[in-house]
């Protein structure tokens, strides 16, 4: 299969998996990552896009039963959000470490655990895959993790040119971004006082952002005939397919500019 599907490349992206604290409550953690620590990360000079996605608290998997392939997402790892930066060019990080700064200083306040991972540039694709007028009532966001000896080139190719095609083919999709990680390395985002813990065997190579039209969309298109058939192929390449509910996107820098008020879409 070929990927035909036009995309917008991005020249660098970045997302944040972010864990809350538990001795609080987690809607607590939740509303602070929303207000106060946002508006820390939306001053960030350079950004083209920066967007968090909220996961629902109750996360068991949307991605159905395949062999070999861990499709349940285990509690202990169970991701509550992420945070999505797209930079206007590579060196935009460099500019923002006065942000970064104050952000890592805040991260002790909401945050237990903080991974980052970033894909190479021009890595990050934005599908049209949307009409004009299609709004997107429901989301899902997948992980993936290559399975022990499948390379890197071979991962990232079968990724491209048929999982996230067949994806599109699957259902009418509202909104489809991908992203591939470069290998993990806590010194991008080593925070203080918050863990960075992430063993070799549970990181992640690539991820997802599926849109629906609404949350029945979602439920048919993981229970379809060709989402099975897809399960199928990917155990070969993939060793985890963590699919998660998302409960809210919000969107607080667009085309490079800061919004006054967060938008849901």
């Amino acid at each position: 299969m070929t990927n035909t599907i036009p995309f917008t490349k991005k020249p660098f992206a970045s997302s944040i998996l972010l864990w809350m604290r538990t001795d609080q409550p987690r809607q607590q953690g939740m509303e602070h990552w929303k207000g106060p620590h946002s508006k820390i990360i939306s001053a960030t000079p350079g950004m083209d896009e920066y967007r968090q996605i909220h996961l629902a608290a109750a996360n068991p998997g949307l991605w159905p039963a395949t062999p070999g392939v861990e499709t349940t997402i285990p509690a202990d790892r169970r991701i509550d959000g992420v945070a999505d930066v797209t930079f206007q060019s590579v060196f935009s990080p460099l500019l923002g470490r006065k942000q970064t700064r104050l952000a890592f200083a805040d991260e002790i306040n909401v945050f237990r655990r903080t991974l980052l991972y970033a894909g190479p540039p021009n890595s990050t694709r934005w599908y049209h895959v949307a009409r004009p007028d299609e709004q997107t009532g429901a989301r899902a966001l997948v992980f993936l993790r290559r399975r022990d000896g499948v390379g890197t080139r071979r991962f990232r190719k079968y990724f491209a040119d048929e999982f996230v095609p067949a994806l599109a083919k699957a259902a009418a999709l509202t909104e489809l971004r991908t992203e591939v990680f470069m290998p993990w390395n806590e010194k991008l985002w080593d925070s203080p006082d918050v863990a960075h813990d992430n063993p070799a065997d549970q990181r992640f190579h690539a991820s997802v952002m599926l849109g629906f039209a609404d949350a029945s969309a979602r439920s048919s298109f993981f229970d379809s005939a060709a989402i099975a058939k897809l399960s199928d192929e990917v155990s070969a390449f993939a060793s985890a397919v963590h699919a998660y509910e998302v409960s809210e996107a919000l969107t607080y820098v667009t085309d490079g500019a800061v919004l006054p008020h967060y938008a849901r879409n």
